[in-house]
């Protein structure tokens, strides 16, 4: 017999534990269900709104037109941002009651800045500062590259909701949690408020994992099968023993999701898991225990034999592995950001697709736009 919403393994980790979850998509349908079983965020980038735009085409492709025409001198960047931003919003208007239950303290979407610009801090901030104006349940996405850690400080002063991504070391997001705490005491001392605002790091923990595998294959290194999908969980577990240490604003964030243990490893933390849905499905259908695991230290052989192993991990686990001046260097972010550049690439020439069809490719109506 199919278990109702409350009744799944996921459901009842969040509801019985500080552990919250988001939906890792705008994609309408899934944020309904996901909403359904107790998630309380969702989050964007440009590699789900291109997922979306080919899941929801056809509700999407007459609104692409329908924008051509609304702005006939647009671009189409300017057009594809509009896109972008309508997505969320739909988001953010599903999210809203969950927001106002919350009092501002979850039913938020995300929103990512634009990728070409992480080299760029001025042009981050700027464009976070505008996304957080189109509704108040919007979280602004910046990379924590270099420059954006200096967005990250600036965009909060400014009163931006941030969650910090391309995170994959203990480093970024204590580079993150101190940018934050910096914008948030200047806030303080303008007399503006901080009460309301909930900023967020992520840790994209399956991507830490991916990178170390190539590293594995790259340089030869044999290791025990299964320790690699260890590496992300230690990682999120050593940053937030700090951030509980120090007492920083910043809520962790889990992202990437490879296997259970991205789920299941991290129950019982005052965090949140952003999770696809068809993850979420598999989940809700698993026999897997739901207990507190996030205080269980990873296995020290594994967590040694990874330290000894891997300088990439040893840069991504020890507080001072990296210098802010090489996040953008790191194989991780490197990865990361030229996956989002390739999907804002794709998501452009989705968009130009419809706006001019291919004339030698027949149209569904017959007729070239």
């Amino acid at each position: 017999m199919p278990r109702g919403p409350e009744d799944s393994p996921l459901s009842r980790s969040v509801r019985q534990t500080p552990t919250v979850f988001w939906n890792d998509s705008c994609a309408e349908d899934e944020l309904r269900d996901a909403i359904a079983h107790g998630a309380v965020g969702g989050t964007t980038n440009p590699t789900i709104v291109l997922e979306v735009l080919r899941k929801e085409y056809r509700k999407w492709q007459p609104r692409i037109l329908a924008l051509a025409k609304e702005m006939p001198t647009a671009s189409e960047v300017e057009i594809t941002w509009r896109l972008v931003e309508e997505m969320a919003l739909a988001g953010a208007a599903l999210l809203r009651p969950v927001f106002d239950d919350l009092g501002g303290r979850g039913g938020r979407i995300s929103i990512q800045t634009n990728p070409q610009f992480y080299r760029d801090a001025r042009a981050l901030v700027d464009q976070a500062v505008h996304f957080a104006g189109l509704a108040p349940n919007l979280q602004v996405k910046i990379p924590a590259t270099r420059a954006g850690i200096m967005a990250i400080e600036e965009a909060t002063f400014r009163g931006v909701n941030i969650n910090a991504t391309v995170s994959f070391t203990v480093p970024q997001a204590l580079a993150v949690a101190e940018a934050v705490e910096r914008g948030l005491d200047r806030r303080r001392a303008a007399g503006l408020d901080t009460e309301s605002m909930t900023p967020v790091c992520t840790i994209m923990v399956g991507r830490l994992d991916d990178w170390l595998k190539v590293v594995a294959k790259r340089d030869g290194i044999v290791c025990t099968p299964g320790d690699l999908d260890w590496a992300g969980i230690a990682v999120i577990k050593r940053a937030y023993g700090i951030y509980r240490e120090r007492g920083y604003r910043t809520r962790l964030l889990a992202a990437a999701y490879r296997h259970h243990l991205h789920w299941s490893e991290l129950i019982g933390g005052d965090l949140i898991l952003t999770i696809p849905h068809a993850w979420q499905r598999l989940f809700h259908d698993s026999d897997i225990e739901v207990r507190p695991r996030f205080d269980d230290p990873v296995d020290p052989g594994i967590l040694q034999g990874l330290l000894r192993r891997f300088p990439d991990f040893r840069m991504a686990c020890e507080p001072d592995g990296l210098s802010v001046e090489q996040f953008d260097r790191y194989g991780a972010t490197v990865r990361t950001l030229r996956t989002f550049l390739g999907s804002y690439g794709d998501l452009l020439a989705t968009v130009r697709d419809v706006l001019l069809p291919d004339p030698d490719v027949r149209q569904a109506d017959g007729v070239a736009r």
